[in-house]
């Protein structure tokens, strides 16, 4: 079952972070210190638990010596939709060793991962700087969401994960960066048909996780369905102009 991370709501309010050395006060480099701060607090509170993604990994592979080939490596999470989330590319699986671990990665599906009783709670950090008014957050590709969601179809498993949100709202304080407010929305209860698919920014998943909306009150299977249903009508549709658009006009002129 999933863990309740609420009260991330409370805890994280009025807390701080230091400035990045760079300087640089927006996208990852900002976002970094706080994703860090609320992992210490998950664990803090999860001892034993929580893991950033790539020490999940680490730990997986350094506890199953024997399991040496790509095949072996990437088998050890037997859940396919949870292997296709978790699990690094086959070159880089291959490549990995006691003496070469893996780091972090901008794009890891989880910035911190919390496994409760056999239950995967993958869990992305998002931060926005209140003096700006700039455009929702990449969040995740729509395409690894649609594969996510036809594995999950295909073995008939929707138990074995969940994917989390902390939206972390913050100003400058001095030399510090002061959370503001935080919210905690999970990806299953907003309905699939209002997620906007930006499929000219690397098919991103976009939003602001505190106007997420929690309403969705079908089961984890009708979701997938739903989401694909979403996902496969806007493909078509951005297939049809493209069809129209980029290669009727032109046609003619190689006949």
């Amino acid at each position: 079952m999933n863990i309740d991370i609420k009260f991330l709501e409370e805890e994280l309010v009025g807390t701080t972070v230091p400035q990045p050395i760079s300087g640089t006060l927006s996208g990852h480099a900002a976002g970094e210190p706080f994703d860090k701060h609320a992992y210490q607090f998950i664990k803090d509170r999860y001892v034993g638990e929580t893991f950033r993604q790539y020490e999940f990994l680490n730990k997986l592979y350094s506890d199953n010596p024997r399991a040496v080939s790509v095949e072996d490596r990437l088998g050890l999470i037997t859940t396919p939709a949870l292997a296709f989330l978790l699990n690094r590319g086959k070159d880089a699986t291959e490549a990995w060793s006691p003496t070469n671990l893996f780091t972090e990665k901008q794009n890891d599906t989880a910035d911190i991962l919390v496994i409760h009783d056999e239950f995967s709670n993958l869990i992305d950090v998002k931060t926005f700087n209140v003096a700006r008014n700039g455009q929702p957050p990449n969040i995740i590709s729509a395409y690894k969401v649609a594969k996510m969601c036809a594995l999950m179809l295909e073995t008939g498993n929707f138990t074995s994960h969940d994917i989390a949100y902390v939206g972390i709202t913050w100003e400058i304080d001095g030399g510090n960066l002061k959370c503001t407010n935080a919210t905690v929305k999970e990806l299953f209860k907003t309905d699939p048909a209002r997620l906007y698919i930006n499929w000219a920014a690397a098919m991103q998943i976009q939003f602001h996780v505190e106007t997420l909306d929690q309403t969705y009150r079908g089961s984890i299977e009708q979701w997938c369905k739903d989401y694909l249903r979403t996902f496969v009508t806007q493909a078509q549709e951005r297939a049809d102009t493209m069809v129209r658009k980029f290669i009727k006009p032109f046609e003619k002129f190689l006949e």
